[in-house]
């Protein structure tokens, strides 16, 4: 482990935390994990988090009151930490980056491989942040809070325990973790799993009218804004709809992409094989994440970003086929 928490935050006064843009299970379980563990090891130290609003299905995790969503204007941070991402990808919490004394990084994808700040932490092979966080918090520190919140940071990055990202290792931490009592099914019930009429409303018209491509190797779905207004359809209902594309018969890679603004577009991608990264797709659209989970952004048409992707990913299936 090349990162100590504990010497990092020496004499540090003020520490602030963030996460990516959109914040996920993992992003929200790992970032808040280590708040409370800082906020427990370290008292005299003030000790924040700067996020997105997560999701609705997070609304009854541990601590969610603590996640701050307005990124006020404040005084330069002694240390300031990035989970889960890079410095790209912290929209508004940029600024405390930018102003803190220290900088801290801690992460887990291929995309960023030499991280971002004074101090990295980049672990590609482990299949999510809060797996590192959780080796960074000494034992007499974890309860049963910070337990559920590394158990839904690691449930969530790996498909609860289906992506090829779980390793022997990530399950003998989790079997550690659920030893602490909490309600683990509910938790991935209510953060994972359930969704919402708008959604399943959405995600018909999806799978109705989604394209493949490559003799059924890839699937691609999209809506729009008119798709989800109709549906009655938020970004927050978007969650899943790749999976649902990839677990088509036939697929090795599902891409789904919606509207966010008028001409603003959002990709999620996932891969159920070698047979494309699409991590190398998102890098040229100045996205990324895992060889088989990745997302990226683009402003234009449907149709240009559609062509655009399926041209990427095909490359790769031409050429490993």
């Amino acid at each position: 482990m090349s990162l100590d928490i504990f010497t990092e935050l020496k004499d540090a006064k003020s520490v602030g935390i963030t996460g990516h843009i959109k914040p996920d299970g993992d992003c929200i379980g790992s970032c808040l994990a280590l708040l409370r563990y800082i906020q427990k090891r370290f008292p005299e130290i003030k000790a924040e988090l700067f996020l997105e609003k997560p999701e609705r299905a997070f609304d009854h995790i541990p601590y969610r009151e603590l996640i701050n969503s307005d990124f006020p204007e404040r005084e330069p941070l002694d240390v300031f930490v990035i989970c889960d991402t890079n410095y790209e990808r912290t929209g508004e919490a940029k600024k405390y980056f930018d102003a803190a004394k220290k900088r801290l990084n801690i992460d887990h994808h291929e995309s960023s491989p030499q991280g971002t700040g004074d101090v990295c932490l980049v672990e590609p092979e482990a299949p999510a942040c809060a797996e590192i966080i959780y080796k960074l918090i000494p034992g007499e520190y974890l309860d049963k809070d910070i337990a559920e919140l590394l158990y839904m940071g690691i449930a969530h990055d790996t498909g609860v325990f289906h992506f090829s990202n779980t390793r022997p290792e990530t399950l003998r931490i989790c079997a550690e973790l659920i030893t602490y009592g909490f309600d683990f099914s509910t938790m991935l019930d209510e953060t994972f799993f359930s969704k919402t009429l708008p959604h399943n409303r959405m995600l018909g018209r999806v799978l109705s009218e989604c394209r493949l491509y490559y003799d059924g190797k890839l699937i691609f779905g999209s809506a729009d804004r008119k798709q989800l207004k109709t549906a009655g359809a938020t970004r927050d209902d978007t969650g899943g709809t790749v999976e649902r594309l990839r677990i088509t018969e036939g697929v090795q890679c599902a891409m789904f992409v919606y509207e966010k603004k008028p001409g603003e577009w959002k990709a999620s991608m996932r891969a159920s094989s070698d047979l494309v990264n699409v991590a190398k797709v998102g890098e040229v659209f100045g996205g990324g994440g895992h060889n088989r989970a990745a997302g990226c952004e683009y402003r234009g048409s449907l149709e240009d970003f559609e062509r655009l992707l399926v041209e990427e990913a095909g490359k790769q299936i031409e050429g490993n086929v």
